[in-house]
């Protein structure tokens, strides 16, 4: 059958192809959805996907490891397996992430509150979000310490539209642990005065126990609660005998111990719930605990964050989880003398801090077995919350990308004798990003990519999936490198990582190569902006350095810094990281408060600045 067209249908056909044309540049660009999952804590061998990757093997070195859900994750996108942390504590790793920046430039370097009031401030990641048109959402940890000035009082600033946050859920009692901002009475009993940040389990049935030795003692009627839940909980705190720090039933950071609610009524199960309901809550809101909360708005694309707390302590998996990996017995690291004695100063005092090789070898299998056994209990939520988001974008007929950061920086168990985070060893900073995205193209399914990478790639990442031109002189002071383009090979690559924390180790910075790690001190003290070109004038020994030779000691064992088969590697090594801390664009505050998180008080807004070697970092070193 012939059919003639006249010119106002072939004027109408055109109309209509024009309209589906745009349809498709419309989908094309549409701005896809995401979900940036963060755990605390975490070693990146708690992963098989990763030991596959980096060692050939599935379990750790100490043994059996599972995370179904996260080799899920590593199937369907693409892992940048060698990525490393900036600064290896909560608080400045987490800045560094939000910031995009280096700690030496946004010059927040440990657990100090900051303002955004400097002319050093820039707008964080989710503001920068949300003025490319997301709507914000935070459930869990979140540990950017920030605050704004308003008539010269540091106040409370919000960084999410919608955050839900774990203070809500403590506040109102409803994980199986936390702190009571005030406890003035127990079950009806009025207490001698009331008492502050007091820890509490709260069993499945209701049922509160109190761990205080101030309460106990002015409130005798009390006394032995902090012993019962010691008793029922099977707990473990950290204990030290070389700093006379005997075991105790108040001591502080649970190692190991059975969680007093079931999997799911956990605090990171009520992070899941939290983020479910928020996905189910369409344009309404809903209720957890106390808080009522917006959900989410169909209307524009989602930036949703959950900030995870394990395998943080207190270690307590639920029993389903502790009671199976209680069967597995596991290869624990041992401290040598020899090893001890090559140490850095700064690095024994951390060892000597967090010492853990005098444990019992029954103390030593409990925190190893409960400490994996946790994260596995954190993948299932993992699953459920990215299944979640899948299920709602596709609802939706929107794309998609999930960020998964493998911790904030990772955590020892007796490796080097030790068990806490805080240096630059490799177990410590080691933290692999897994990037999925419905669109295959931009970041394949299954691909590992080997290139340095580190958190100061998320921000520009995620901004870059927004649709943000993160080379643009909007971004200038972002840090970081867009993954995607270090996938695809059109960014440059890095000869070497770069990273400085001043918690517990006092301040130092490290600098990691694909056969090297090397780490001096870059201050005196901890004294923001006075006599910030130190560590250029001091001596070798002042900056008491730690080398390593990871090609032939992965462990990172033997400390060679002061080997002369090695001077040569240390004196280019030094030169590269200290002209870049110290003299490219280095920043430093006084804050106002202090460096611990101790005061709140974050009024100062001076930068003391030092730009001595300009462009140092260049990410070439030839050590040759």
């Amino acid at each position: 059958m012939n059919i003639k067209l006249n010119s106002k249908h072939i004027k109408l056909l055109l109309l209509v192809l024009i309209c589906l044309s745009n349809k498709v540049t419309f989908a094309q660009e549409q701005q896809p959805n995401v979900l940036w999952v963060l755990t605390d804590d975490q070693r990146y061998d708690a992963i098989p996907a990763f030991n596959k990757m980096l060692h050939d093997r599935e379990n750790s070195a100490l043994g059996y490891v599972e995370s179904p859900n996260v080799d899920k994750l590593a199937d369907m996108g693409t892992t940048f397996i060698n990525t490393y942390c900036q600064a290896q504590g909560c608080a400045p790793s987490r800045a560094s992430m939000h910031t995009g920046r280096y700690p030496f430039r946004s010059g927040i370097y440990q657990f100090e509150y900051f303002n955004n009031n400097t002319d050093n401030s820039y707008p964080l990641l989710p503001e920068e979000m949300a003025s490319l048109g997301y709507q914000t959402m935070h459930v869990g940890k979140l540990g950017v310490r920030i605050k704004t000035l308003k008539e010269g009082k540091a106040v409370n600033y919000d960084i999410y539209e919608n955050d839900i946050s774990f203070k809500q859920l403590r506040d109102d009692m409803l994980p199986e642990w936390g702190k009571t901002p005030v406890l003035e009475e127990i079950n009806g009993i009025k207490l001698k005065k009331p008492l502050r940040n007091i820890t509490y389990f709260k069993d499945a049935d209701g049922t509160v126990y109190y761990k205080s030795e101030e309460l106990e003692r002015d409130n005798p009627q009390f006394a032995g609660m902090a012993k019962e839940a010691f008793e029922k909980y099977d707990l473990f705190y950290k204990y030290n005998d070389k700093k006379n720090q005997p075991q105790s039933v108040f001591n502080k950071g649970v190692l190991s111990g059975v969680s007093p609610q079931p999997a799911g009524k956990t605090r990171d199960g009520l992070y899941t719930t939290a983020f479910v309901d928020f996905l189910k809550s369409e344009n309404t809101t809903f209720k957890m605990g106390s808080g009522k909360f917006n959900g989410v708005d169909t209307t524009k694309p989602l930036f949703a964050h959950i900030g995870y707390d394990f395998p943080h302590t207190p270690v307590l998996p639920p029993k389903n989880y502790r009671d199976r990996f209680a069967k597995i017995k596991y290869n624990i690291p041992e401290l040598t003398k020899e090893e001890f004695k090559s140490m850095a100063k700064a690095f024994k005092k951390r060892v000597t801090t967090s010492y853990s090789d005098d444990f019992t070898d029954e103390e030593k299998q409990k925190m190893v077995q409960d400490y994996y056994a946790f994260c596995a209990y954190g993948d299932a939520l993992i699953g459920e919350a990215v299944d979640a988001f899948i299920k709602y974008s596709e609802k939706q007929k929107q794309p998609w990308t999930i960020v998964y950061v493998c911790g904030d920086h990772g955590w020892k168990l007796n490796e080097h004798g030790s068990i806490a985070k805080n240096t630059p060893w490799e177990i410590d900073s080691h933290n692999p990003i897994i990037v999925v995205s419905s669109d295959k193209t931009k970041f394949p399914a299954g691909k590992v990519v080997r290139d340095l990478t580190e958190f100061v790639d998320i921000s520009p990442t995620i901004l870059s999936i927004a649709g943000a031109d993160v080379t643009s002189n909007k971004y200038k002071h972002l840090d970081g490198l867009d993954l995607a383009k270090i996938e695809k090979g059109t960014a440059p690559v890095r000869d070497y990582v770069i990273g400085e924390s001043h918690h517990s180790i006092g301040p130092r910075a490290y600098i990691r190569t694909k056969d090297y790690m090397f780490s001096v001190r870059t201050r005196p003290n901890s004294t923001r902006g006075e006599n910030m070109q130190w560590a250029l004038n001091t001596t070798y020994k002042e900056l008491d350095p730690a080398l390593f030779n990871t090609k032939i000691d992965p462990n990172e064992i033997n400390n060679l810094a002061y080997n002369p088969e090695y001077k040569n590697i240390a004196k280019k090594l030094q030169k590269k990281l200290l002209d870049i801390v110290i003299g490219d664009g280095r920043a430093e505050i006084n804050w106002g408060g202090d460096n611990y998180g101790k005061n709140p008080k974050a009024i100062g807004t001076k930068v003391y600045r030092n730009n001595s070697t300009p462009n140092a970092h260049d990410y070439n070193l030839d050590l040759n």
